[in-house]
């Protein structure tokens, strides 16, 4: 990985992240930092929340984004404090262990799978959306993934299902609110070498092995990798990137037999 680039695109900007705490998040409120942006870091974890706002000199504000109220006062202390909300990147998420094949995952690992990577976003975005027609500028992007547009055998159905439907309601509310100066992008991450799947994987290596065969460049993506992708889609260089399906994948979703 190389150091982070100089360039500051998002200077005076607010940006607000959800699930800042660790991660992708993380990596990203680091990078819109470094750009310029004033960073409001939302996490329902209270330490790992603090901190990268601290590390990035921007503000926290803890939230459960699966709680409308929190939601809402989420985007009011972000406008309060900073006069305005230039972009919001919806990026909270989770994927457990009872989320597995539809045969095997309960109604309530499926319902609390798409509470919080579905239903946080639709309420992400209902409430950033009002301060950003105000304003009549903004850029949202909602995190999905590349499963959201291929299948896989090693199923995890609901978190599978929830990206898809990340992907559905970013390319409508993209459509929708154009011409208001409001772009909505869907990110679709491949795998990210995170914590989560740095412990997954060294639990099960033959499991590790199974996915990056189909990963053309022959590794997962590091999270400043993604951060990256964010980055340009919150800025003026992506003015004509809306209601877009934002692979980042190392050419996943493009590959049928990968290299040796």
């Amino acid at each position: 990985m190389t150091e982070t680039p100089v360039c500051r695109r998002l200077v005076g900007r607010t940006a607000v992240i959800t699930g800042a705490g660790s991660g992708i998040g993380l990596a990203t409120a680091r990078r819109l930092a470094a750009e310029g942006a004033h960073v409001v870091c939302a996490d329902i974890d209270e330490k790992a929340g603090k901190a990268a706002a601290e590390e990035v000199g921007g503000l926290f504000v803890r939230a459960d984004v699966t709680d409308p109220e929190q939601v809402e006062a989420l985007f009011r202390t972000a406008h309060d404090t900073y006069g305005s909300i230039d972009v919001s990147f919806h990026n909270a998420g989770i994927s457990p262990p009872d989320d597995d094949s539809i045969l095997e995952t309960g109604l309530e690992a499926w319902k609390r799978v798409q509470e919080v990577n579905l239903t946080s976003v639709y309420l992400c975005c209902k409430a950033v959306l009002p301060y950003m027609r105000r304003q009549g500028r903004g850029s949202i992007v909602n995190t999905a993934s590349f499963v959201a547009v291929m299948g896989a055998a090693t199923s995890q159905i609901s978190y599978t299902a929830s990206k898809g439907g990340v992907l559905a309601m970013s390319r409508e509310l993209g459509v929708q609110f154009a011409r208001e100066g409001i772009r909505v992008n869907a990110l679709c991450p491949g795998p990210v070498n995170t914590p989560l799947l740095k412990e997954l994987f060294a639990k099960d290596p033959e499991r590790a092995a199974r996915r990056l065969v189909h990963v053309p460049v022959g590794r997962f993506a590091e999270p400043e990798e993604i951060a990256a992708a964010v980055a340009f889609l919150a800025s003026d260089d992506a003015s004509f990137v809306n209601a877009a399906e934002f692979l980042v994948d190392g050419g996943i979703a493009g590959a049928y037999v990968t290299p040796l």
